[in-house]
């Protein structure tokens, strides 16, 4: 270590330079994490915020909500603790200034899932009356506003907001479910008013209910999964961080092996002086640490400043314990990037290095 870090000190601006790379590799896996961890909340806010453990649905459907049409009185011939039912339908929501992509949610306003109001009436009996995602309000919605529906000539009054309410990245508009089943089936409500899209089951045993013909009962992490683009996204921001860690392990790789091979007479010399080779390997390996351990740790600090700058709508959040798992990688591939450096170093001749 006191060889390590006395070369570092004496070449401040190579080693320097290492590190810079180090950290901007470093903030950039810490930046697309949260990135991967918000944009997946916008795709499961609400169903977290329910904390339900299964979704039942058509067999149908392919475990997608949107496809999916059951008779609510399902509900109570399934047996189990709780559920609720849930009917949705899309729709672009106008409040004269501004327009947005919403999720219209109908619910049963007694039942368990029924939004906790942050701020406005939570009690659902304005006619038409919706408890919308809080998220709407940076987008100039506001209590009291008249909103206008794409599909629909009903107009929908804002009288409350509520928070963590996103279902596949869209904000949620609650709303009482007879109200929401005139919108959504018009003129064939009287036929259609007690069909819904899913029923959620708070059980934990969930797998032993008896179910009836052409329904299937899946897990909720098995459903969000299944929402459209959620695998795909998840896995692409994944994958790459993983490709960031091997860039990471190749760039520390090339710079420590050009620094040894220009070292090479050094290295023999001290060979020759009786300094083993482990002990230089060992030098070698903390001088990488070092230099990984400061890349990592500036980059995690720059990384939740510039994320305490960023504007609401830029769907990132950081979860510290995989950014801190995600840290310890990058130092641990940066090290194994050096094992090339230390071959090297262990293949040095004293008399052939100093000849040379």
């Amino acid at each position: 270590m006191f060889l390590a870090w006395s070369e570092i000190k004496k070449n401040k601006l190579r080693f320097l330079l290492i590190t810079s790379i180090l950290l901007l590799v470093s903030f950039l896996v810490f930046f697309l994490s949260g990135l991967a961890n918000g944009l997946a909340s916008m795709n499961r806010e609400a169903i977290d915020t329910w904390k339900v453990d299964a979704v039942l649905l058509t067999e149908e459907s392919d475990k997608s909500l949107y496809e999916s049409a059951l008779n609510k009185e399902v509900a109570d011939e399934l047996g189990a603790k709780e559920t609720a039912v849930v009917s949705q339908m899309g729709a672009i929501a106008n409040n004269g200034d501004t327009k947005q992509n919403v999720m219209l949610f109908g619910i049963d306003r007694d039942e368990f899932i029924k939004p906790k109001v942050s701020e406005g009436d939570p009690t659902f009996y304005v006619q038409n009356g919706v408890v919308a995602s809080d998220v709407l309000k940076d987008e100039g919605f506001k209590i009291g506003d008249t909103l206008e529906l794409s599909s629909s000539d009903t107009e929908l009054t804002i009288v409350g907001f509520t928070e963590k309410a996103r279902f596949n990245a869209s904000p949620i508009l609650y709303m009482k479910l007879n109200d929401m089943q005139k919108i959504k089936f018009g003129d064939a409500y009287t036929m259609n008013k007690d069909i819904v899209n899913a029923i959620v089951v708070k059980d934990k045993e969930w797998d032993q209910l008896s179910l009836p013909d052409n329904t299937e009962i899946i897990e909720t992490e098995t459903f969000i999964e299944n929402l459209p683009g959620y695998t795909e996204q998840n896995l692409t921001l994944t994958y790459m961080i993983y490709f960031l860690f091997v860039i990471s392990a190749a760039i520390v790789a090339i710079f420590l092996y050009v620094l040894t091979v220009q070292k090479i007479s050094m290295f023999g010399l001290m060979k020759a002086q009786g300094i083993s080779s482990a002990y230089l390997a060992r030098s070698v390996i903390a001088q990488t640490f070092i230099l990984a351990l400061i890349g990592v740790v500036l980059a995690f600090g720059l990384t939740l400043l510039a994320g305490s700058f960023l504007p609401n709508a830029v769907p990132i959040m950081f979860d510290i314990p995989t950014m801190m798992i995600y840290g310890l990688v990058l130092i641990v591939v940066a090290i194994l990037g050096a094992v090339i450096s230390v071959w090297t170093i262990i293949r040095i001749d004293p008399l052939e290095a100093i000849g040379g």
